[in-house]
Order: C-alpha cells, then sequence, then structure tokens
C-alpha cells in the first residue's frame, strides 16, 4: 500500500486530524475518551475503535478492542492468543482486530460525525485490513481523533504526521488534565467550518 506523503509544507488551516502521543502510561487513552465524552454530550455522533487494556488479579494479560457505536468487544492481543504476530509476550488477534477493529473505523467514516482511532500502534499495524481502514478514515472529510504508540514507526503514522491538515499533540503529566479541551475546540472547529 502507497501512503501519499506531501512535501513539509504547513498551512494554518483547520485540523481535522487530532492525533495524541506520548509515553506508555501517560494517560492518552484516558485523555481521549474524556474528549470523546464530551463530544458525545455535545451531540456529534462518534464511531470507531477503542483498545484497553485487560488485567486479572493485578497482571495485565492483554488488550481488548471496542466498538464505539455497537459496543462489540474482541481481543486485539492476549497472552494465551494461540496465533497470530507475537508482540513482547501478547500474540496478535488479527480476526478480531479486522472484524472489530477495522470495520469500527470504515463504518464510522460511513455513519458517525467523528472517527475515532486508538490506538495505531505495533499491534494494530500487522494488520492490513486496519492500515486500510485507517487510510481511508483520514481521506474522508471527516474529523478524526486518535492516538499514536509513542515509538511506532509505519509509513501510514508517516503519511499522516505529512498531512497539512493533520496534528500531533504529545500527552504529558502536566498537560494531561485539560488536553482534552484542545481536542474539543479543535474538532469543533473543524466540523464547523464553512464549506
Amino acid at each position: 500500500m502507497v501512503y501519499e506523503q506531501k512535501e513539509n509544507f504547513r498551512c494554518t488551516c483547520l485540523k481535522r486530524l487530532i492525533f495524541i502521543t506520548g509515553r506508555s502510561g501517560v494517560g492518552k487513552t484516558s485523555v481521549l475518551l474524556r474528549a470523546v465524552d464530551d463530544l458525545r454530550a455535545k451531540g456529534y455522533k462518534v464511531g470507531g475503535m477503542i483498545s484497553r487494556e485487560v488485567r486479572e488479579r493485578g497482571v495485565r494479560v492483554g488488550f481488548e478492542i471496542v466498538d464505539f457505536h455497537t459496543g462489540q468487544r474482541g481481543w486485539l492481543a492476549h497472552v494465551t492468543q494461540p496465533t497470530g504476530p507475537r508482540v513482547s509476550k501478547y500474540r496478535v488477534n488479527l480476526s478480531d482486530l479486522n472484524v472489530i477493529g477495522a470495520s469500527s473505523i470504515l463504518n464510522a467514516a460511513r455513519d458517525a460525525d467523528i472517527i475515532v482511532v486508538d490506538e495505531i500502534g505495533p499491534m494494530e499495524l500487522f494488520s492490513p485490513e486496519f492500515k486500510k481502514a485507517v487510510d481511508q478514515a483520514i481521506r474522508s472529510s471527516k474529523p478524526v481523533v486518535g492516538t499514536i504508540h509513542f515509538r511506532a514507526r509505519d509509513p501510514l503514522i508517516n503519511a499522516i504526521k505529512a498531512r497539512e491538515d493533520a496534528e500531533i499533540l504529545e500527552v504529558t503529566y502536566e498537560n494531561r488534565e485539560d488536553l482534552h479541551n484542545v481536542i474539543i475546540h479543535k474538532v469543533v472547529q473543524s466540523l464547523e467550518k464553512p464549506s
């Protein structure tokens, strides 16, 4: 798959693609969820996917995928997953990632006001279907809000970062309590821009 990369030209236009990044455990998903909850409260239809850590007896055993619109859940990766690409002690469940994750993004691109992608990271990037869905979402005219793994490297991530309508915000311990307000402001501005 080839992703378009633009020259390093940056405009002062409204940013439609708002992605957050930050070190592990800093609160990327929490910031994203606060923004999404507030956007929903404003009446916007939000779709897409979120990844959540799953713990058993205090020990992380994997990550689940949740479709924002349907609530459908599946495994992104688990310590007992028998097949799939290995990332650390986990194996990636490409079936659930494709059926739930990629599909939720495509459905949001079609039906929602705002598309959520949590996260673009090493596990998700093993799925060509996920990458195609994200590419389709960023090419749509809708706002996309998501997270990018701090150390992940991929042509898809490079293409997102190179877009003039994209902005990458870093979550830190200092800004994590207020960053959701910045995201909300940028998304609402993008939605209310004159046609």
